[in-house]
């Protein structure tokens, strides 16, 4: 029996969402790098590049490109730059959520129908788009990983509008595995405890979260980035090639609680 080795040497990902040091997407990043990939990594904004260009030079990534994936053209420019470079892909990390804060403050049914419609596209609709720029890149196949929460499936205190948008995209994380499953490209949604990220600083009475998963968790631990780096980077490897449409709690057993 030939047992997969788990390397990713040779692989080229693109990893969009790291604002930081702190930052899921860069847990998964720099786990890919150490694994023998090559990354691309993607920055927002000229305002986040001088907490991102560090980071990709300590991964050598060969590719550092501008993307808002709420400014028309931005996504198909990243995906024309990683085509002219590479030629191919075999992972995408798509790690990027956002709601105005009056909508993620406020309660589910006060949210503005235009607050609703741009989390939608920024925190869930991108992920279709990038799958869809991403499968002519993946003619041998290859891994697509979002991140959600649980939330998604559960009422989590002061989760509020984003509840409802994870949702969205964990269904559309199965839709996608069923319909890409035949080109050989697997889908999947990760989705970690409670990390302190920038993103998740949004949130109300976040320190409150934090101590309840540590205390309700089978494991009473938290998570960090590199925990979620090392699951993603499993779940791109060979070892996982009949594994799709899922969603991957790293949590420690939170999620299992009532």
């Amino acid at each position: 029996m030939n047992i997969p080795c788990l390397t990713l040497a040779g692989s080229k990902a693109l990893v969009v969402g790291v604002a930081n040091e702190h930052s899921i997407a860069w847990g998964c990043a720099r786990v890919f790098h150490k694994l023998g990939a090559e990354v691309a990594l993607t920055y927002l904004n000229e305002k986040a590049l001088p907490h991102v260009k560090p980071l990709a030079e300590h991964i050598n990534a060969p590719l550092l490109l501008p993307l808002d994936v709420s400014i028309p053209g931005q996504l198909e420019a990243v995906f024309n730059e990683v085509r002219q470079y590479w030629g191919r892909l075999d992972m995408v990390v798509h790690s990027i959520a956002w709601a105005p804060l009056a909508d993620l403050h406020g309660r589910l049914t006060d949210s503005s129908v235009d607050g609703f419609l741009r989390a939608m596209d920024v925190s869930c609709h991108s992920f279709i788009r990038m799958a869809k720029l991403a499968e002519p890149l993946m003619p041998d196949g290859g891994t697509l990983l979002a991140m959600s929460y649980l939330g998604a499936n559960k009422v989590v205190q002061n989760y509020q509008l984003m509840g409802p948008v994870k949702a969205a995209l964990e269904a559309s994380v199965r839709y996608l595995a069923y319909e890409l499953g035949p080109m050989g490209i697997r889908v999947h949604a990760l989705s970690p405890g409670p990390i302190r990220t920038r993103a998740a600083s949004g949130l109300q009475d976040f320190d409150e979260l934090l101590y309840d998963a540590m205390q309700r968790s089978p494991e009473q631990d938290l998570v960090d980035i590199d925990d979620v780096g090392h699951a993603a980077a499993y779940l791109c490897t060979p070892a996982a090639r009949l594994i799709t449409g899922s969603v991957q709690y790293i949590d420690a057993g939170h999620h299992i609680m009532a």
